[in-house]
């Protein structure tokens, strides 16, 4: 074992100069010239730090309001955060991004909107309210603001209807300024907006009356009757008297959302027991000159979700009830017999549940997942047709109220009710090279999703621990298994993946190392090997590959746990099947009594560093021996050893508050510093000699910043120091291409994926800026009358493309170099033109013609899948008609209809036709077959006279039987 250095460091701390008194000011006293010898250590950029490009790639959060269709249905707008989304619906791709400007308040949730509904009386604007009290109205189509009216106080919800033009009704809490803590009064405003230029104060504001805190705020289809939820009652009002107020009715239990009938006259409530109610309530006997009445009345129950019931909506016809929450299913009820269907397992909590219209006239249900995902839903099929999403975020139970709530916005550890660290690499985060894409903890903590930065699309989601993600409502949430390391190797064909589930009561913590190969053809993740327990009921620490080569037999990875164990592990690798490649355990390592933390590899894998206590151990990966130790200067812990340039000369020791530069080659320390600030991680560059610091995160006017500080190997002082303006959970290398200076790609505090660096990424979000959309054309045409009842015409669409035709492969079957003989030698053409043609000429197939040489199972018989009985049809109504578009229609088949067609007259013949039989017995003395007539098309009246043109029954017909196999034939 080699023994440990023991040649002084040399450290930056030099003796002082002379220092020159500065003159003292008048009434101050003389300065301290005794400073500590530390505070020279400290380069002016420290204090002069630089803000560092960086860029999000995820939305602040998920969107809790229902999405509003444009009146097409070809675009949705999705609120976020302060910015409104606008949504394509064809390929759900954003389109464009309505930013709110920021508001005069210093509270900085003022800016969030929480409520949207298209103008009434002009389908182009949107009307939008925010949480700091302002109604803004956009022209969506030209992206532009057209007015902005200050309430004054909070909007929560938000409705219009086309019986009260200039006027919206508001659902408003009281000012965070005048209104305490406990304070969960409303009120129901009907604000009346003046047209003007750009904006505008309240020209007036009606009060309709004081609620609890709102869950939803509705208005009936025919504007007659007003309806807002809170806490435990209903409140109703008439709009023809707002001024009598609300009656309230009383729930048994707390109501958390409220969707209005789209022609009749009730509504549906859903509350936190998972019971939705379906209230029949409005008439005319209500009892609207008491003011504050509470009533009961009956109401309709329909109960199947375990858990609160997030959203309702109806279905344009009113015959269907959707209903979501918790449980991730979609559940869809038909009202008049209470009968029920399921889309289960949609991915995530439901949040949102709104119903669009496609141009080709189906009926899709779009879910507003708590994950930030949008998911559309067939009416028909009841199946997920596509989904949108970037970054799946984690889940947020509750509304928005305060700037507390907001904090914990994105965090998955937050809803789930377990405890998150904030230690740097407890995080899953990894860089795959062979698709430049971003391996980032999912919305679930079991799971990870691959997200490419390029495109800016979620390309998967990996599930490395299945389990189960809803519990009863009366139980205690279950602990998930989390994804704790996420490492791919630097040739991308493998990932380790560690995932630990907690000790719960009765049962020990479960810890599982997964390795998992890249499937070249497939391009995703196949689980390899499962390691159970790696360091036993004990955490891992930290996982690290070596540098893996394409076909390379030595492979290693590297396992640290608290059980004080290093251990190596080995790819056993078979020459004749690589699938039967699997990862064993090569040796188990130990370092006196420390507890071993991060592992660093050489550039050329031949070694291995692991920071144990206050030493670095270098090691051989293939013989596990002990190559050399590296002891820090006053037994300082040290946090991790790093390999610094591509050489492996220099080696990066880093502890709490100190750097330590060794010379690996010289055996000796280069330099060593201290840092103001706390070091969380040390991230090398790979292709140069210097390194990124990133220290732990300050508290600079109520808000968080991490300072980063770039050292190259030369020299002890940072050359640069760059701040950002959050707390980082992980962080790590991210650049695809080689290019000057840091790109790194980390997880913020709030769990947004950010990318930081000295260039400005690049990255393919056209929607993130506000622009016009195209109202006119959106891919398919809407079917016109004509259409619906004749089909399309040949010549409807004129631009539309030709069907390509597909042609025979060429077969050279005579070589070109025939014509190079004598013509005297040559034979006759006459022989050589056919083959001569066909070798020049191709075949094209005929469209539907039948493939001679299809697959052998092509005349198989293939068993037929029973229709089962579904209680949902396609739901397509009729398209109304304009005025005046069937009178054309009408006079046609008016003239057509009432004159009864007449037949043409038969000859009279005296049963001889030219001297024959009408029907001779016999042609040439064989016996004449029946005549199989075929049935006439029109319609007239049977006679006696026809019975002889009926087919005879002494001949049987081929039997049809009704089976559940038929023979497939190939196309």
């Amino acid at each position: 074992m080699a023994a440990s250095t023991s040649k002084p460091p040399r450290s930056d701390i030099r003796p002082s100069k002379d220092p020159q008194k500065t003159p003292s000011k008048k009434g101050k006293g003389k300065e301290n010239s005794n400073k500590p010898a530390s505070t020279s250590t400290h380069s002016p950029s420290w204090e002069e730090d630089t803000p560092w490009i960086w860029a999000s790639l995820t939305d602040p959060s998920s969107s809790r309001v229902a999405p509003v269709f444009t009146k097409d249905g070809s675009y949705f707008f999705s609120l976020i955060g302060s910015s409104v989304k606008i949504y394509s619906t064809a390929t759900g791709i954003v389109v464009s991004t309505l930013t709110a400007p920021a508001s005069n308040d210093d509270d900085s949730c003022s800016d969030i909107l929480t409520s949207a509904v298209l103008n009434p009386h002009n389908v182009f604007q949107l009307i939008v309210g925010t949480l700091g009290g302002r109604i803004l109205i956009w022209d969506f189509v030209n992206a532009t603001l057209l007015q902005t009216v200050n309430v004054g106080q909070p909007i929560h919800y938000i409705c219009a209807h086309d019986r009260f033009k200039g006027s919206v009704f508001v659902a408003a809490s009281r000012s965070r300024k005048k209104a305490s803590s406990s304070d969960t009064n409303a009120i129901v405003l009907q604000i009346f907006i003046k047209q003007s230029d750009h904006t505008s104060q309240v020209v007036k504001a009606v009060p309709v009356g004081k609620i609890r805190h709102p869950t939803g705020l509705s208005i009936s289809a025919n504007g007659a009757w007003l309806v807002a939820s809170a806490a435990h009652k209903v409140y109703v009002a008439k709009t023809e008297s707002l001024e009598a107020g609300f009656t309230k009715y009383v729930s048994p239990e707390h109501l958390t959302c409220l969707s209005f009938h789209p022609s009749e006259e009730y509504f549906a409530t859903g509350d936190e027991k998972g019971v939705i109610r379906i209230w029949y309530c409005l008439n005319d006997s209500l009892a609207v000159n008491v003011r504050g009445v509470e009533k009961r009345t009956q109401t309709r129950a329909l109960h199947w979700h375990a858990h609160a019931v997030s959203s309702l909506t109806f279905s344009p016809n009113g015959a269907y009830l959707l209903s979501g929450g918790e449980e991730s299913v979609l559940v869809i009820w038909q009202l008049h017999t209470g009968k029920k269907e399921f889309v289960p397992r949609v991915g995530a909590p439901i949040s949102t549940i709104c119903v669009s219209r496609s141009v080709n006239g189906e009926e899709e249900y779009l879910l507003g997942l708590a994950d930030a995902t949008y998911t559309f839903i067939s009416s028909s099929s009841l199946k997920i047709v596509r989904s949108c999403s970037r970054i799946k975020i984690g889940v947020f139970p509750f509304p928005i109220l305060s700037s507390e709530d907001l904090s914990h916005f994105e965090d998955p550890a937050f809803s789930q009710e377990s405890a998150s660290t904030s230690k740097l690499d407890s995080v899953p985060l990894a860089v795959q090279p062979l698709t430049s894409t971003f391996i980032l903890p999912s919305s679930h903590a079991s799971s990870v999703q691959i997200y490419s930065p390029s495109s800016s699309t979620l390309i998967g989601e990996l599930e490395v621990s299945p389990s189960n993600r809803v519990s009863r409502r009366e139980d205690k949430p279950i602990t998930p298994s989390r994804v704790e390391h996420a490492v791919v190797s630097a040739s991308g064909l493998w990932m380790a993946t560690v995932d630990r589930r907690e000790d719960d009561a009765g049962f020990r913590p479960e810890v599982y190392l997964k390795i998992w190969a890249w499937d070249k053809k497939e391009e995703n993740w196949v689980l390899n090997t499962r390691i159970d327990r790696p360091h036993g009921t004990f955490k891992v620490v930290d996982v690290s590959f070596s540098s893996i080569a394409e076909g390379s037999d030595l492979a290693f990875l590297v396992t640290t746990g608290e059980d004080g164990l290093i251990k190596v592990w080995r790819l056993l690798s078979h020459k004749k099947d690589s699938e039967q490649d699997i990862w064993v355990c090569h040796t188990t390592l130990a370092f006196r009594s420390e507890r071993p933390r991060s592992v660093s590899w050489s550039p050329d894998a031949s070694l291995f560093s692991v920071a144990v206590g206050p030493h670095i151990a270098l090691y051989d990966p293939v013989t596990g021996s002990l190559r050399h130790t590296l002891t820090a200067p006053q037994s300082q812990t040290m946090l991790s050893g790093q390999f610094i340039g591509r050489s492996g000369r220099h080696l990066l020791a880093c502890g709490t508050n100190s750097l330590i530069m060794w010379d690996l080659i010289d055996n000796e320390v280069s330099w060593q510093t201290t840092t103001p600030v706390q070091i969380e991680k040390v991230i090398p560059h790979p292709r140069e000699d210097s390194f990124a610091v990133i220290h732990s995160p300050i508290v600079v006017n109520d808000a968080q910043r991490t300072k980063v500080s770039i050292f190259r190997v030369s020299s002890s002082s940072p050359f640069s120091v760059r701040s950002v303006p959050f707390g980082l959970r992980n962080v790590i290398w991210g650049a695809f291409q080689a290019s000057a200076g840091f790109s790194l790609v980390g997880v913020t505090e709030r769990w947004r994926v950010i990318v930081m660096g000295d260039s400005a990424a690049s990255f393919k979000d056209e929607g993130r800026v506000a622009r016009g959309i195209n109202t006119t054309n959106q891919g398919q045409q809407k079917r016109t009358l004509f259409q619906d009842l004749f089909g399309v015409s040949a010549f409807a669409d004129s631009n539309s493309e030709f069907p390509e035709w597909v042609s025979a492969p060429r077969k050279d079957n005579i070589s070109h170099d025939l014509f190079s003989a004598p013509a005297f030698l040559m034979p006759a053409l006459d022989t050589l033109f056919g083959p001569l043609i066909e070798s020049f000429l191709t075949v094209r197939i005929a469209e539907g013609a039948v493939n001679p040489d299809g697959p052998p199972d092509a005349y198989e018989d293939v068993a037929m899948e029973e229709a089962a009985d579904s209680l949902i049809t396609p739901n397509q109504p009729p398209r109304v008609p304009q005025p005046g578009e069937l009178d054309m229609f009408t006079k046609l088949f008016r003239t057509s209809c009432r004159n009864k067609p007449s037949l043409p007259p038969k000859s009279q013949v005296n049963g001889k036709l030219n001297g024959m039989h009408l029907h001779p017995k016999e042609i040439n003395g064989t016996p004449r077959p029946p005549l199989a007539i075929a049935p006439s098309t029109q319609c007239r009246p049977s006679s006696d006279s026809d019975d002889h043109l009926s087919p005879s029954p002494a001949t049987p017909s081929t039997p049809i039987v009704n089976g559940k196999k038929r023979r497939k034939v190939s196309r």
